[in-house]
């Protein structure tokens, strides 16, 4: 559609409901709901026009989308003075499941680990929490695993939920949506190519021209282009480089894909491309939800690429998620720095990094549980628990 298309849809919609005005002093209000709107360029103009000049302005209107544009003015043309007076979000972002929601929806039967604010990661009052749930600390960890098979689109936890495994053809659906989003043109395997190459990837910065050459891509910008089309679609988050609060200009992003099953689809649809691996799984996951958990925060972080950032050491180490400064009922704080290592032994030589960076910290491990010293050892899925 075009963004003609969306004018003429708002006419005929309110001649097609025109029955409701009558015998009315004032035109009554609709209530739309415009899916799928963010694939119309100039959408946000569209709306503007039509809230400026007709009855559309005295609706309520829900607009939803898969990409986010990032030519498309959407505060100024669609929140500044039109957003209402009630406190709240102005925007929304509806990704797929959260762990605490797949533990919901599957029905598990597991003692409950309230969220906490991302900077109290390491208070007294998680240490009590953590110690009392320490025995379940294996039937947290197959839930975890299971997560990982299916991800959090409602469709794919229930038929894993139901059937142990999630179809192939809600994979293809799941392929077609990105194929759509990111790579029209190409091939039939370029989606899944690129996804098992990310994947593979995620645990270290991306080399953007290599990607680009593996992949058979014609440039570097071809490939900058997909990833970033990835990105605006939210199937995935750039982990950038970051100093303090401050992003490295010209250093090497991480790229996490943003639901676990997207990394399993290219080994379900195309054989001779290799299973995800749980270590990788798991950093994208717990970087994840604590970008979600900052956004919760403060609203659009997200949609700017300001949540989360990987940090070096002076040995050339690295603390996969760096504190970052975030709003507090009692100020700014800092979250606290995490380290995806799924271990089940032998822990403390991982955390050195830590401690010899921040001091500090929490190692978000496959069972291990241990939180006496300066770094914690937390099974990941209590992780993702704390943080949302």
């Amino acid at each position: 559609m075009s963004a003609q298309d969306v004018r003429r849809c708002l006419v005929l919609a309110r001649e097609l409901t025109r029955a409701i005005d009558f015998d009315q002093p004032q035109p009554q209000p609709r209530v739309w709901l415009l899916d799928e709107i963010s694939g119309v360029s100039g959408w946000t103009a569209t709306l503007k026009l039509a809230r400026d000049t007709t009855d559309f302005g005295g609706d309520t209107v829900i607009a939803t989308g898969s990409r986010w544009a990032a030519d498309e003015d959407v505060q100024g043309n669609l929140l500044a003075g039109r957003a209402g007076t009630t406190p709240g979000r102005r925007t929304r972002l509806l990704l797929p499941m959260t762990f605490r929601d797949y533990m919901t929806a599957s029905r598990r039967q597991t003692p409950p680990l309230d969220a906490v604010h991302v900077s109290d990661l390491q208070s007294p009052e998680v240490a009590r929490a953590l110690d009392a749930i320490a025995f379940d600390v294996d039937a947290y960890d197959l839930a975890w695993q299971d997560y990982l098979t299916c991800g959090g689109f409602p469709r794919a936890v229930a038929e894993h939920t139901r059937n142990g495994v999630v179809s192939d053809n809600y994979l293809g659906d799941l392929k077609s949506w990105l194929r759509t989003d990111v790579d029209p043109e190409g091939p039939q395997d370029s989606v899944p190519r690129l996804l098992s190459t990310l994947a593979e990837r995620a645990t270290s910065p991306l080399n953007i021209a290599h990607t680009a050459e593996e992949l058979g891509y014609s440039s570097r910008s071809v490939a900058e282009r997909r990833l970033n089309r990835l990105v605006s679609s939210h199937a995935a988050l750039w982990c950038p480089r970051r100093d303090g609060d401050k992003i490295v200009v010209g250093a090497q992003s991480k790229l996490y894909l943003t639901d676990p099953i997207l990394a399993s689809l290219p080994s379900r649809l195309r054989s001779g491309m290799p299973a995800p691996d749980m270590t990788r799984l798991t950093e994208m996951a717990i970087g994840v939800v604590m970008a979600r958990a900052i956004d919760d925060l403060e609203e659009s972080r997200w949609v700017s690429g300001d949540t989360i950032g990987y940090a070096r050491t002076a040995r050339e180490g690295e603390v996969d998620l760096a504190p970052i400064t975030v709003p507090s009922p009692a100020g700014p704080v800092t979250t606290v720095p995490l380290e995806s290592k799924w271990v089940g032994h032998g822990w403390k030589g991982e955390a050195r990094t830590m401690t010899g960076k921040y001091s500090r910290g929490i190692l978000a491990t496959k069972s291990v549980l241990d939180v006496s010293g300066d770094v914690w050892a937390v099974p990941a899925p209590l992780v993702a628990l704390l943080l949302q």
